[in-house]
């Protein structure tokens, strides 16, 4: 999982209009090490995991440069109100993330199924309306994220109907 999470914070940030060469030189480096594991055999043999050690590294690097995305905030909310581990929430999130990220969801549901990997779903689909409402507040004070990946006008894109819409993807 913490594999995937650095391949989602590298997507997000070339995604994003804070881009800059720095983060786009790690996120590219940190993208192709988790492509090389997990299109590969044996995601977890050792020297993999010693790349995706790298990989996660350089991911961190990449964001602290620039942004995250839209799938950060709405992991955020899935930690905050739910309790899930980040790594995990974001696997969960990219459930829902094909508007967004349409050809890299792919690749991401291709690297999952080579490897085998659950990612677990139907977390979302039977929540109280206060619970939809904490997700929604979770997920949309992140701000700078949302505005990387989707402008300055992002309430307009992520309205609360739509953004509950979303998590019941999930």
């Amino acid at each position: 999982y913490t594999g995937m999470d650095a391949y989602i914070h590298c997507i997000e940030a070339l995604g994003g209009s804070y881009r800059n060469a720095i983060g786009d030189a790690f996120s590219g480096q940190t993208i192709h090490l988790c492509r090389d594991v997990f299109t590969g055999e044996e995601m977890m043999a050792d020297d993999n995991r010693s790349k995706m050690m790298v990989a996660s590294y350089l991911g961190g690097c990449a964001i602290a440069t620039s942004y995250v995305g839209v799938v950060h905030p709405f992991s955020a909310g899935l930690s905050v109100v739910l309790g899930t581990h980040h790594c995990i929430a974001n696997c969960i999130t990219m459930r829902a993330m094909e508007e967004f990220y349409p050809e890299e969801f792919d690749e991401f549901w291709q690297m999952v199924g080579k490897q085998g990997v659950e990612i677990p779903k139907g977390i979302c689909s039977d929540l109280s309306d206060e619970q939809y409402e904490q997700l929604y507040a979770s997920a949309i004070i992140h701000e700078k994220p949302l505005t990387n990946a989707l402008g300055d006008n992002f309430k307009k894109v992520l309205t609360k109907e739509k953004v509950i819409e979303i998590f019941k993807r999930m």
